[in-house]
C-alpha cells in the first residue's frame, strides 16, 4: 500500500470516528428526551480499487410495533377514561344510599318528614319539613339533570378542541414528512426531524387509534384502525360544529348536535364500527350521545314514576280532576307524552307553598281542599306514605320491569350508574396498566448510557490508531525527504 493509500484510509477512519464520537454525545444528552431515537452509523468499505470506511448513512433505532402498541393503548385509555370520568361523577352527583344528601338520603329524609307529620297532623312546623324535605328531593333532580347536559356540553366542547388539535397535528405531521424527504433526498441525517414526527405522532395517538405505515424516502401514512385514512401524502381535513348550550331535547339523531365529517362526508362516531372508534375522541362522542342520554331517560324514568304516585286521582279525592299531585311537571299534571327532560321540571305543587300563594295544611287536608279540615286528620298524610311503599313497575327509563317501591327503584337508578361506573373502571384500568407496561417496555429500549460510554471507548481507541498511521505516514515522507 502506498503512502498517500495509508494517509487516506487513516483520514476516512478518522472522519467516520468523530462522525460515530458526535452520535454518542447526541445519544447521552438525550437519554431522557421524549420520544429520541438512539443513533448510529451504518458503515461499508469503500469500492474495489480504493480503501479505507464510508459513512453510509445514520441509523435511528426504535422499534416501530413496540411504538405503534403504546400509541394504541394511550387511545384505549383516553376512550375508556372519558366515559370512566362522566359515571364517576354522575354517581358522586346520585350519592351513596348512605349519604344523608344522597338521592336515596333525600328519599328518606322526605318520607321521614312524612311520618313526623302524620303524627301530628296539627303540627305547621312538622308540614314546613314536609315541604322542604321535597323541596330538596326535586332540586337535587334538577341539579342532577343539569349536571347530565353540562357533562353533555363538555363533551361537545372537548370533541372541537381534539378535532382543532387532530387537524393541525395532521398538517404539522405532513410538512414534517416532505422535510424528512427532502432531507434524505440530499443525503443529509433526518433523525432529528424524525424525533419531531415521532413526537407529534404520540399527540395525537390518545385522541384516535392511530397505525403509521412507511412511505417512500422516510416519509409515513396514518391510518386509524377504523380504516380512516387521516395522512398519505396530504393531511385529511376534519370538521366538527360544537354549540354553545345542550339540553334533553338535542340529539344527533335529531340534527340538533354536530356529527363529525372527514373531508367533507359524515362518519358514524357512536358505533364501536366507527372509523374513529377506540380513542378519546370517540369516547366524548360516546358519552355525548349514548351514556350521558341514557343516564337522562333514567332519571326522567325515575321523575316520572315519582310524579304519578302522587298524582293517582285516587289519592287525593280533593283535586279536579287532571290536576297536578304534589309533584308537578313545571306546576302542571304529567303527560306521558311528555317525558324528555322531566327530571329537569319536577317541582313541588305550589298550592302547598304558602310563599307561592298556597298553604301547608293543603298537606294534610288535600290540594284542592277550599278550607281547613280536621287538624288531627291524618288519613291524606299516611296516604302519602303508603303511596311511597307502593309497589309499581316502571315504565320508562329502561329499568327492570319488576314492580318496586318509590325507594327501590331510587337504589336501581344509583346500582345501574355504579356498574357502568366499575365497568368502565375496569377497562380503563386494564388499559392503563398496559399503558404503563408498553411505556416502560418502549423506555427500556432507549439510549443505554452505559454502553454508549463503552462504544465511546472503542471510538476513542479506533481514533488514537487512525491518529498514529497517519503520524507514522508523516514521519515516512518526512524520512524520504531528508535523503
Amino acid at each position: 500500500m502506498s503512502i498517500t493509500g495509508a494517509f487516506s484510509n487513516a483520514l476516512s477512519g478518522l472522519t467516520a470516528s468523530s462522525r460515530a464520537a458526535e452520535l454518542v454525545s447526541s445519544n447521552v444528552a438525550n437519554a431522557m428526551t421524549e420520544g429520541y431515537g438512539t443513533r448510529s452509523l451504518e458503515l461499508s468499505t469503500r469500492t474495489p480499487g480504493s480503501a479505507g470506511v464510508r459513512v453510509e448513512a445514520v441509523l435511528r433505532q426504535v422499534d416501530e410495533v413496540l411504538i405503534g402498541d403504546r400509541r394504541l393503548a394511550d387511545a384505549a385509555a383516553g376512550y375508556h377514561g372519558a366515559q370512566q370520568q362522566f359515571l364517576m361523577e354522575l354517581e358522586q352527583m346520585l350519592g351513596t344510599p348512605n349519604q344523608p344528601r344522597s338521592l336515596s338520603g333525600r328519599m328518606a329524609q322526605f318520607e321521614a318528614s312524612l311520618v313526623e307529620a302524620a303524627a301530628r297532623p296539627d303540627s305547621q312546623t312538622r308540614q314546613s319539613v314536609v315541604l322542604s324535605a321535597a323541596y330538596s328531593l326535586t332540586t337535587h333532580l334538577n341539579v342532577t339533570s343539569d349536571h347530565i347536559q353540562s357533562a353533555r356540553s363538555d363533551a361537545d366542547q372537548a370533541i372541537a378542541g381534539m378535532v382543532e388539535t387532530l387537524n393541525a397535528g395532521l398538517e404539522d405531521v405532513q410538512a414534517l414528512n416532505v422535510k424528512i424527504q427532502t432531507a434524505q433526498s440530499r443525503g443529509d441525517d433526518a433523525s432529528g426531524l424524525m424525533d419531531l414526527r415521532q413526537q407529534k405522532i404520540d399527540t395525537l395517538s390518545p385522541i384516535v387509534p392511530l397505525k403509521q405505515l412507511p412511505r417512500e424516502n422516510g416519509a409515513v401514512a396514518l391510518i386509524t384502525t377504523g380504516g380512516a385514512v387521516l395522512l398519505d401524502g396530504k393531511a385529511a381535513k376534519l370538521d366538527f360544529t360544537p354549540v354553545n348550550m345542550i339540553v334533553p331535547e338535542m340529539t344527533l339523531s335529531g340534527g340538533a348536535l354536530s356529527g363529525l365529517l372527514l373531508n367533507g362526508l359524515p362518519i358514524e362516531t357512536s358505533d364501536d364500527r366507527s372509523l374513529i372508534a377506540g380513542g378519546a375522541l370517540s369516547g366524548q362522542f360516546t358519552v355525548r350521545d349514548q351514556i350521558a342520554v341514557t343516564a337522562q331517560e333514567r332519571l326522567d324514568g325515575f321523575a316520572r314514576d315519582f310524579i304519578e304516585r302522587f298524582q293517582d286521582p285516587a289519592l287525593d279525592t280533593t283535586r279536579a280532576s287532571g290536576a297536578p299531585g304534589l309533584f308537578t311537571d313545571a306546576g302542571s299534571a304529567f303527560a306521558a307524552t311528555d317525558e324528555v327532560a322531566l327530571s329537569a321540571r319536577i317541582s313541588v305543587n305550589a298550592s302547598v307553598d304558602p310563599e307561592k300563594g298556597g298553604a301547608l295544611w293543603r298537606l294534610r287536608d288535600g290540594l284542592g281542599a277550599a278550607a281547613q279540615g280536621n287538624a288531627g286528620d291524618s288519613g291524606l298524610l299516611n296516604g302519602l306514605i303508603d303511596t311511597l311503599g307502593t309497589f309499581r313497575s316502571p315504565v320508562s327509563g329502561g329499568f327492570s320491569t319488576v314492580s318496586q317501591t318509590a325507594a327501590g327503584l331510587a337504589s336501581e337508578l344509583l346500582s345501574s350508574v355504579s356498574s357502568d361506573r366499575l365497568m368502565a373502571e375496569t377497562h380503563l384500568g386494564f388499559a392503563a396498566s398496559q399503558q404503563q407496561a408498553l411505556r416502560q417496555m418502549e423506555l427500556s429500549q432507549g439510549v443505554d448510557t452505559d454502553a454508549q460510554m463503552q462504544k465511546l471507548m472503542q471510538i476513542e481507541q479506533a481514533y488514537a490508531a487512525n491518529a498514529r498511521v497517519i503520524s507514522t505516514a508523516d514521519e515516512m515522507i518526512q524520512t524520504l525527504l531528508a535523503i
